[in-house]
């Protein structure tokens, strides 16, 4: 008699020997005749056995297929800080009273192209197209070290695009608002075509919010952001008014340029080094080879290590204990973007 499972996609009881589930069309694993594996939907050989799916041995009676696994309920969703760009489309409903409606998808969908272009040449993530708005994530589902700045480089960029006209024919703006803080983000809801990963937290609201509070062809940032961009920007502080849903004062800023630097170490910690702690031994190495440059032996030094262990500031501290020589400096930098 034949034997049934519980589809893991719908769990609908469907027939052990189903390639696809009858109800909802998803690829079912396939039991191995001869041993009993479970092999990935698609497989042709076993690789347990390597025996061909759907063939029985002639030597062997087929063994009884394993017990279909109970349907993961543990979530996908992680805890993660994250930057949040709302863009939104200026005058879309005006828009939708003076063209036709094809004339104005072709508007929407140039848009929609300009935006996740310039998002994702900044490693953004277009989470989710909202009519005339985009929403976008940076650092997830890859984390960046410079996720703020790059959203603040993303929003120019999105401004600058729209405004030379790269949307349809005719002049268009947007406004833009971002936040970044800690969300919970990954989990999957809703089915089909709708089915997108969902993001909880005050991070998500106040970035919408701050876009609702921009002006036409302007970029507003939060705190957190601010705080993380460091001096790579111009701003200007603003007041948002009362956000809908935050209680209190909420802290703006509109970012009107990005500047030229001399050093990103520099902009993001100014007039804020911490001591330098732990690193006796390794600045007296670099003294001790400064000397040896000096007297004419030829030294080269490498620092090597990921972001974050102080090799900028080893850096500045020999750059400090050296200041009174005069030394000449050269300094190239990457930039994360580029």
């Amino acid at each position: 008699m034949a034997t049934t499972k519980a589809c893991p996609a719908c769990q609908a009881q469907i027939l052990d020997s189903s390639r696809f589930c009858p109800q909802c069309g998803a690829a079912q694993s396939l039991a191995c005749a001869a041993c009993g594996h479970d092999n990935a939907p698609g497989s042709r050989f076993c690789a347990q056995c390597g025996a061909r799916l759907g063939e029985v041995p002639a030597a062997a009676a087929p063994k009884p297929a394993p017990a279909a696994a109970p349907p993961r309920t543990a979530s996908a969703a992680e805890r993660r800080q994250l930057t949040v760009m709302f863009c939104d489309l200026v005058g879309s409903t005006a828009l939708s009273t003076r063209l036709d409606p094809e004339d104005l998808r072709e508007v929407i969908a140039a848009y929609h192209k300009c935006a996740a272009e310039m998002a994702m040449r900044f490693s953004g993530f277009v989470a989710k197209y909202m009519g005339d708005g985009v929403l976008v994530y940076f650092g997830y589902p890859e984390a960046h070290e410079a996720d703020a700045e790059n959203a603040v480089r993303a929003a120019l960029s999105i401004i600058e695009k729209v405004a030379v006209g790269a949307v349809g024919d005719a002049r268009h703006q947007v406004r833009i608002g971002i936040a970044t803080g800690l969300v919970v983000v990954g989990e999957l809801v809703g089915s089909g075509e709708a089915q997108e990963r969902n993001v909880v937290g005050e991070t998500p609201n106040l970035a919408a919010r701050l876009q609702s509070a921009a002006v036409p062809n302007t970029v507003l940032i939060d705190a957190s952001t601010h705080t993380l961009t460091g001096d790579l920007f111009e701003y200007e502080a603003v007041d948002p008014g009362a956000l809908k849903g935050f209680e209190g004062a909420v802290s703006a800023w509109r970012v009107l340029r990005e500047r030229t630097m001399q050093s990103r170490f520099e902009a993001l910690r100014a007039g804020n080094l911490a001591p330098l702690v732990g690193r006796e031994e390794e600045l007296e190495l670099l003294l001790r080879r400064w000397q040896q440059a000096k007297g004419g032996e030829g030294r080269v030094v490498l620092l090597s290590g990921e972001p974050g262990i102080g090799k900028s500031r080893l850096v500045a501290a020999l750059g400090e204990r050296l200041a009174a020589e005069t030394p000449t400096a050269l300094r190239y930098f990457c930039l994360p973007h580029t």
